[in-house]
Parts: structure tokens; sequence; C-alpha cells
């Protein structure tokens, strides 16, 4: 029954697979597997559950022309072994779709048109086929070109002015170029993320919220043993014709500065998070890690989408009634260092150092439709284990779009 007044919405468990490199300890996973394989862990880890009470199942996926072609998320429901009564649904806001999923179970909760929700993502990128588009005219006589769906713009309609559809590296270039975000700060940022995920996975702070799957138990990317100097052995990765030179006070024009190592990987994985109202709770006896407080999403110009969290982030905040300076922890999606560091450059009221304090995607993987709920779940488990605080997710999204979550405990 839907109620007049908004309820209250917790996050009881958040879990994860390990991520894994394109093309690595993941890649012979399939995408419908990985998903299946986080829900029925997170139901496995509430006893108390009915699964049968589990009114719907929302999960976010980017590609959506693979083997998660048909629903990944009712895909996902019956693999798992839940019974056939739950639903499931599939929903797309491209590297946002994680959050997004968490979004609209949220609201469901909220509005009572749910108790309890499993909300999360996958995305199998070592697995995203290639497309063959049908051709203008039938049985062509010449080659025909297939499309990777991996990553990015395909099949683009022309119709798109040419500056809006640029890769995403050059976008976070050119807010490079715009900033005037050197190549020595980009790495410096990627370098501290790949130091925090190694000390946070010696500290066993990935232990709550990781569930391995076969072998593979811990995110492949961390790069314990990469320096400064290993990363500015890269060449620029978007802007073949040029290198930056390490050390420069700022980039000059069209020298490149963003680099495999300075941008988040490729990766495969899954993320899902189980969401209660207080009638939820009673019945199955579970004991929340946070509240959701509040969400926002907005619009920017496609080429510097890398901006995208900087007015969602202010819109979550101002809707639950808090500043940067209320914040205890912060998970910011690094899909490359340079538009991190423009977002944090926007912010100047948020302290740094509580941002992706146990790394980022940089170091830990960006399966993008799995992403923004690893930072939701990430959140959730940073409050509960400090025992009260506010906390934000938030990341950006190709297309020019940004996406941020508030969450209290």
């Amino acid at each position: 029954m839907i109620t007049d007044r908004p309820r209250d919405v917790y996050v009881v468990d958040a879990v994860r697979t390990p991520f894994g490199k394109y093309g690595g300890a993941l890649s012979g996973a399939r995408p419908d597997d990985l998903a299946a394989h986080v829900v029925k862990a997170l139901v496995d880890r509430a006893p108390g559950l009915d699964p049968a009470t589990v009114d719907d199942v929302w999960l976010g996926n980017a590609n959506g022309a693979g083997e998660e072609n048909r629903d990944v998320a009712r895909m996902a429901v019956l693999l798992a072994g839940l019974p056939v009564s739950v639903p499931g649904v599939t929903v797309n806001r491209l590297c946002g779709s994680g959050m997004e999923a968490v979004v609209q179970a949220a609201r469901a909760v909220a509005l009572g048109d749910a108790s309890v929700a499993v909300a999360g993502g996958v995305e199998s990128m070592s697995r995203a086929p290639w497309v063959l588009p049908k051709p203008e005219r039938a049985f062509p006589a010449g080659p025909q070109t297939l499309h990777s769906t991996t990553l990015g713009w395909r099949l683009t309609n022309p119709r798109m002015p040419g500056e809006w559809t640029v890769a995403l590296g050059e976008g976070a270039e050119l807010i490079a170029d715009r900033d005037r975000i050197t190549r020595d700060r980009q790495d410096a940022f990627a370098l501290a993320s790949h130091e925090k995920a190694a000390r946070a996975r010696k500290d066993g702070a990935f232990a709550a919220e990781i569930v391995p799957y076969g072998e593979v138990s811990e995110d492949e990317g961390i790069r314990e043993d990469t320096s400064l100097a290993a990363l500015g052995r890269l060449r620029p990765a978007f802007r073949k014709g040029s290198d930056a030179v390490r050390g420069a006070t700022g980039p000059s024009a069209g020298a490149g500065t963003v680099t495999a190592g300075n941008s988040s990987p490729l990766s495969d994985g899954a993320a899902a998070l189980l969401l209660m109202d207080e009638r939820g709770l009673g019945a199955s006896g579970c004991t929340p890690l946070a509240r959701i407080r509040s969400s926002a999403v907005t619009g920017i110009e496609p080429q510097y989408f890398g901006l995208g969290p900087v007015e969602a982030a202010t819109r979550a905040l101002e809707k639950a009634g808090r500043g940067f300076d209320a914040l205890h922890t912060v998970e910011l999606n690094e899909a490359f260092a340079a538009q991190a560091l423009g977002c944090l450059a926007r912010w100047p009221e948020l302290d740094p150092g509580l941002v992706n304090p146990r790394g980022g995607a940089i170091a830990l993987g960006h399966p993008l439709g799995a992403s923004g709920a690893r930072l939701v779940g990430a959140v959730a488990h940073q409050l509960a284990a400090a025992g009260s605080g506010t906390g934000l997710a938030t990341l950006c999204i190709g297309v020019g779009q940004g996406l941020a979550m508030v969450l209290e405990r």
C-alpha cells in the first residue's frame, strides 16, 4: 500500500564480487552469473529473511548487448534460486546504472510500493560483444563493420554535434585543459588510489563487502608495486601525437596527460544491496548499516561529463539538509584522475582527505553497471564501521550526467 508519508529506507547489507581486469580472472564468468552470485550471497547473509518476501530486484547494466541482454535482473533472480515469484528489472544510466538501481529501489520502498528490495548492478566488459548493424539495403556485396560494445560511443547518430561525441578519455583531457591539471597531479592521484586500496586490502577493510567468486577473492587491479616513476613512463592514451612532460607547471595546449595509469581500467564485476523499511527489518530481524537520506541526478555538457558529480552532489546534500562540512566519508568514482580532481576543485568546503579512504576505481576497477552500487555499499559499510556519520556517494556518467546519494547512520 502506497503511503502519504515517505518511509525511511535502510541499507541492510551490501556485497560485491572482487573486480577483475579486462580479460582477467573474471573474464570467464557470464554477467548474469556474476549478478546471480551477489543476489544469492545477499539473501544468504540474511538468514531471517524469507526470500519470497523480496518485492523486486533492480539491477543496473550499461551494455545490454551480450549475455545480459534478457533483463539481467530477472535472470539473476532465477539463476540465484530465488522463488520464481520474485520479479526483476534492469535499468540503464550508463556508468550510473548501479546507483540508479538503488535510487529506484529506494524510491519504491519510500513510497510503500515495496518493503524489501534488492538493488545493484553488473558488467562484464571482457565479454561485451561486437555488434553488426543491419545494412541499409539487402544483400550487400562488400565488407561490413563490426562495432565493439565494450565502452563509449558506437553507432553514433550523425545529428549529434561532434563536440558532444568525443571519446571519454578526450573528455577527461578537456577537463585537464580547462583546469590546468598537470600530468604530475593526475599521476599522484592515481598512485594514492592504489596505495589506499592496497592498505585497505591488507587491513581487511574489504572483508565485509567482497564475496569471492570461485577462486577469485581479491580485486585484481590494485597495484602495490606501482610508483610515480612507473606511472610517468606511460604515454598518453587518447592524444597519441603528443606526450606531456612530467613536472610541467601546467599542460601545454593540446598535450596529452591522460594515460592508462591515471584512468580507471576496463573491468568485470557485480554488486548488490539489500534495502528494507521498518516493517521489513522487523520481519527479518536484520540490523541496518545505514539509512538513505536523499539522491539527485543532473545533466551537463556531454564532453564535460566528468564534472557531472559537482551539481548532483550539491543538490543531494541540499535535499538532505547537509553541507560538505557535515560529511564523514565520500566515495567519488574515479573514472579518470583528471575528472575527479576537477570535481574536488569545485567543492572547496570538502576535506579531500575524506574522499575514497579505501582507494577508488583507478585501483579497484570500474565495471560500469556495478560501480554505482559499489560506491553506495562502500559508504554504508564505512558508516557502520564508524558507528555514526553522514556519507556521500557520487559518480560521473557518459553523455553528460551526474548522480549522487547521501546516507546517514
